[in-house]
């Protein structure tokens, strides 16, 4: 296992659509496994494929007292109503955003070993699902950001503090 470096923008990789994975083997759970010790190194919530250059469907979840959620070609399925947040990202350091995201969602995947899994999620797990599914899509958090004055750079405790 290896903490992978993490693409930043302007890396042309985290606008891609990222592909289907078709087959899981030996290769992807490597890709998983990496990828969750690269997400608890920088104390992230979630990490999607893309924003470790690999342009897979695979991304990884980790809410604090939670187990590490692996999700294998994940698609929201349902979203109701709408709330304010405020996101970062990894993949766009020092910069902190407000925007919406649904109260609820259920989405769709495969587990890592393969297995059909639905998951039904509110709140911070809600949104952190959608933040990495947009991953997978090429969005970014800030292309959902209303205004630039919803977008603002974080100061350097601030940074320090969030580790972003």
């Amino acid at each position: 296992m290896a903490v992978l470096p993490i693409s930043v923008l302007p890396d042309a990789a985290l606008r891609q659509k990222a592909k289907r994975v078709t087959v899981i083997d030996d290769s992807i759970q490597k890709l998983i496994d990496d990828m969750i010790d690269t997400m608890r190194a920088v104390s992230g919530v979630g990490l999607a494929a893309p924003q470790v250059a690999v342009s897979l469907r695979v991304a990884v979840i980790e809410i604090p007292g939670r187990e590490v959620i692996t999700l294998i070609n994940p698609e929201v399925v349902k979203r109701k109503g709408e709330r304010v947040v405020d996101e970062a990202c990894l993949s766009v350091p020092g910069y902190q955003g407000e925007l919406k995201r649904s109260v609820m969602v259920k989405v769709k995947a495969q587990n890592r070993h393969g297995r059909e899994i639905q998951l039904k999620a509110s709140e911070l797990l809600a949104q952190a699902l959608e933040h990495e599914i947009d991953h997978l899509e090429g969005i970014l958090y800030i292309d959902r950001v209303e205004s630039q004055d919803k977008l603002w750079k974080l100061s350097a405790e601030e940074v320090a503090e969030k580790r972003l």
